[in-house]
């Protein structure tokens, strides 16, 4: 017989161990070791049968040691000191406090967070780099609220079948049993959030709060009784559900996410957020509610646009295509629309922000662009990819002038570094710990300190696959008879190698499989072995990756190699810890350039691990060339069969000759002198740079306090900024078919130009109805290509010298000739005005009013002449958009 209903019943503490409830209900336990350490003193036997879970702990011990410890005078003034250091973690300034300026607070939204597997609130890249933000943001004491959904199931855990098939199970999750707090009013009421929906329906949730750190975690939960039972279940899964389930998640963690965070702020007086920053398109209905707010309280669309466009910063994570959500236009225009509108946001300019080349498609990923100043990828390479895939956003423009730019994920370093390197950091290095600085002192620890340290690792990795290694073959149906071998499966003197990760295709899971033979000499070498451990879970919906896994499992079953190569099922957060620490090797084969950025290799490297990864997402950034090994990429061959083929033997080339031969060759004390040379050299060429620490430290500088601030010079003196904007941006676009380049003279080089000279250059401009300080008028100069196209150009500001009756203005300036070779130029005219953050800015952002999905294409707002050529023939660079207006050709005497 079954419950109809599952909830956890709370242990009462004795008074006495008041501060232990308080420890436990802040998740900075999941990063500080120290306290982690008390939880165990609690009851040892206990805490390792619940697998470390503090909340269970306390469900689960007896009352009678409760009562024991209430009375032992050690363990009290153990936990009083845990509980003061972490009184002192809460309100003590740090790095964020230091600033001159700084945001009140900011908003994180994303619709998954890994911070401890004790809370299993994520599936993959995505939530482990939501966690590891907010931890970094804890220490720093950055002001982050941050927003998401509470799943009931969570994502799935995995086993495996007989055969090898990936199976999903989903266990029912019971907040009550988690480290959570539910939202209550002043009265004690929970807090409920409300959506309306289409046909008179509503979306009800509340609000239930994880503490992370300094960091409060808001997660809203539609398991409510105000719901019927299609509402009731949008929480249920991670991402799970068709189109209409994903778009009430997304509305829930939009929509309702903002309105939990007024609910919050009002509640407990936390600071209101300045800036909002979105993990992917995932979250973008949130600029459709400040919208809402702003319109609601007397601004029109287009000034409430600008004022949320100032405070956003959008974050895109994936790059490729099919990873953006996108909805059909008719289900938004149904959520948005008709008994549903909300009054003061017309449908049709709902539509507009989504709208995308395909007709009927409505695309979160671009209205997140669309109403965010500050966009970015999340890696440089993946930021240039990002440019090309939306650069239709920003007709007109080059693509290096697409204002997304990037920056790299990092990773946090508590949680993912194995306690005995931390603790040798701390007593060596202090200065690393304290501020993350001093890497060069990595090299003063000892190789014999190093390699004893690695050993304890990789041993303890070995133990831990080999119970988990016996725990899945027992669920496919093998006996403890069968299973003896499990015991000397894998080795701790061997050379580890380790990949694990979400296997969608193009992370290529199977590549290593590619050559059999090969990868079985690699295994059984007599002189040099290698063994893999693999682990990762693909999409319940994704048949494809469930044979990729399928694959790797009947290779890792065969009697002959099981023993060095295993498959361990339901990769989390609490195996990811083992594997960075453990695995001397981090394999990631992705195919290039489909990895944004991945963070697993960072762990890896932070733990002493070197990275073998084709260059792609981070590592094609910080390879130095002795810090690991790339693995060659085949990018231009168009055959997936034989580029897979020709990577893959470069990988067995890779780990054969030359990781395989560095691990072995050891010094006459047993030490692999070489070996530890790249360990010291990973470490502190890539210790300052993989952190989370330094990831927010960018955002900080590079995007919320500037987000911030440009937020507060719109909402001035009652949004009057932003009403002069929005007037200005509708003046300037519906005016800028009248501007042109008329004339463009050049003079001072002669007939031969020389390097070391100087280019007078002469625009003539029509105005059309704008005015100058409406404008900014460029010359684009560098090099040129064999299609006269500008390479990596550069811009120079041209000067105005006056204006005539007729509307013309004349601009002047003086373009260096600093480099040899063909050398070209043109002018340019931008839009201008102060609060814009790039010449591009007006792009996207001008979605045409009224669109319905259908043909989205507008005037570019860049006018040009055509390109000049110093050597060679002047040719016009033809305009890329029937819209874009070229100036007339002057020859100017400059061809060689």
């Amino acid at each position: 017989m079954r419950a109809i209903r599952r909830f956890t019943v709370r242990t009462v503490l004795p008074t006495e161990l008041a501060a232990l409830g308080e420890l436990v209900h802040n998740l900075r336990w999941s990063w500080h070791p120290e306290t982690t350490d008390l939880f165990a003193e609690v009851d040892p036997a206990v805490w390792e049968r619940v697998g470390h879970d503090p909340v269970a702990l306390l469900g689960a011990v007896d009352p009678a040691r409760l009562r024991e410890l209430a009375t032992d005078r050690r363990f009290l003034r153990r936990l009083a000191d845990a509980a003061d250091d972490l009184r002192e973690y809460m309100t003590a300034p740090r790095w964020y406090q230091t600033l001159p300026e700084a945001a009140g607070a900011i908003a994180y939204f994303s619709p998954e967070y890994g911070i401890a597997a004790a809370l299993p609130q994520y599936s993959g890249g995505l939530g482990i780099l939501a966690g590891d933000h907010l931890k970094a943001a804890s220490d720093l004491g950055v002001p982050i609220l941050a927003v998401g959904l509470l799943y009931r199931h969570g994502y799935f855990t995995q086993s495996l079948s007989p055969e090898g098939w990936q199976l999903e199970h989903y266990p029912s999750l019971d907040p009550g049993g988690l480290p959570l707090s539910l939202l209550k009013d002043e009265g004690g009421t929970p807090v409920h959030i409300r959506i309306g929906l289409p046909n008179q329906r509503a979306l009800h949730a509340q609000v239930w709060v994880a503490q992370v750190g300094r960091v409060p975690l808001l997660l809203l939960d539609s398991d409510v009784a105000d719901n019927d039972n299609a509402a009731r279940d949008v929480t249920d899964r991670l991402y799970g559900g068709g189109t209409d389930h994903r778009l009430m998640q997304e509305l829930l963690l939009g929509v309702g996410g903002v309105r939990a965070i007024r609910a919050y702020c009002r509640i407990t007086g936390h600071a209101e957020p300045e800036v909002f920053h979105t993990n992917e398109g995932h979250a973008g209905f949130l600029g459709l509610e400040r919208i809402r707010e702003l319109t609601e309280a007397r601004l029109s669309f287009d000034e409430a646009i600008e004022a949320v466009r100032a405070g956003t910063v959008f974050t895109t994570h994936t790059p490729v295509p099919a990873g953006i959500d996108r909805f059909p236009s008719d289900m938004i225009e149904r959520q948005f629309g008709g008994d549903n509108a909300w009054p003061t946001v017309p449908v049709e300019r709902v539509l507009a922000l989504g709208a995308e080349q395909e007709p009927g498609r409505f695309n979160m990923a671009i209205m997140g662009m669309r109403l965010a100043q500050r966009v970015n990828g999340v890696s440089e390479l993946h930021g240039e990819v990002s440019r090309g895939m939306f650069q239709e956003l920003w007709p007109g423009f080059d693509l290096h002038e697409v204002p997304i730019g990037s920056i790299t994920n990092g990773v946090h370093a508590p949680t993912w570094v194995g306690r005995e390197i931390m603790e040798l950091a701390g007593r060596e290095l202090p200065e690393l710990i304290e501020k993350g600085q001093g890497w060069e002192g990595v090299q003063k620890i000892s190789d014999p300190e190093i390699w004893g340290i690695r050993g304890r690792l990789r041993e303890r990795l070995v133990e831990a696959a080999r119970v988990r290694l016996r725990r899945s073959w027992r669920d496919r149906g093998a006996s403890d008879a069968e299973l003896t071998w499990v015991d000397d499966a894998l080795d701790p003197d061997v050379l580890t190698i380790g990949f694990a990760r979400r296997v969608p295709s193009y992370k290529r899971l199977t590549l290593m499989l590619r050559d059999p033979v090969r990868l079985r000499e690699l295994l059984l070498s007599p002189d040099k072995p290698v063994q893999i451990l693999i682990a990762g879970k693909a999409h319940p919906a994704d048949e494809g990756g469930k044979k990729l896994i399928q694959q790797i499992v009947r290779f890792a079953d065969s009697e002959d190699v099981r023993h060095r190569i295993v498959f361990l099922p339901d990769y989390d957060m609490a195996l990811g810890q083992l594997l960075v620490q453990g695995c001397d090797v981090w394999l990631n084969n992705p195919l290039r350039p489909l990895e944004a950025s991945g963070t697993s290799g960072m762990k890896s490297a932070l733990n002493g691990g070197l990275n073998l990864s084709i260059r792609d997402g981070w590592w094609d950034e910080w390879y130095d060339g002795t810090n690991g090994w790339a693995i060659p990429t085949a990018d231009g061959v168009a055959d997936a069969d034989r580029r897979d083929e020709l990577e893959a033997a470069a990988l067995y080339d890779l780990i054969e000759h030359e990781v395989s031969d560095r691990f072995y060759d050891r010094a006459p004390d047993g030490l692999p002198r070489r070996w530890l040379e790249m360990v010291r050299h990973t470490l502190t060429s890539l210790g300052p740079k993989v952190l989370a620490g330094r990831m927010l430290r960018d955002y900080v500088v590079g995007l919320y306090l500037p987000a911030a601030a440009s937020a507060r010079a719109l909402s001035t003196d009652s949004y009057a900024p932003a009403k002069a904007f929005a007037a200005w941006r509708v003046r300037v676009t519906k005016a800028w078919p009248g501007v042109r380049v008329e004339h463009v003279e050049a003079s001072g080089v002669g007939d031969t130009p020389e390097v070391g000279a100087a280019l007078d250059l002469r625009a003539t401009i029509a105005l059309g109805e704008l005015e100058p300080h409406d404008l900014l008028v460029q010359a684009a100069y560098g090099k040129v290509g064999p299609h006269d196209e500008l390479l990596s150009p550069r811009y120079l500001a041209m000067t105005l010298e006056g204006t005539t009756d007729d509307g013309k203005a004349h601009y002047v300036g003086k373009v260096p000739l600093d480099s040899t070779g063909a050398f070209g130029y043109t002018v340019r005219v931008v839009p201008n005005h102060p609060l814009m953050a790039a010449p591009a800015e007006l792009g996207p952002a001008r979605p045409p009013g009224g669109a319905r999905g259908n043909d989205q294409r507008h005037p570019p707002l860049t006018t040009r002449a055509p390109e000049r050529r110093l050597r060679g023939p002047a040719r016009g660079l033809q305009p890329r958009d029937p819209w874009l207006t070229s100036g007339r050709r002057r020859d100017a005497g400059l061809r060689s």
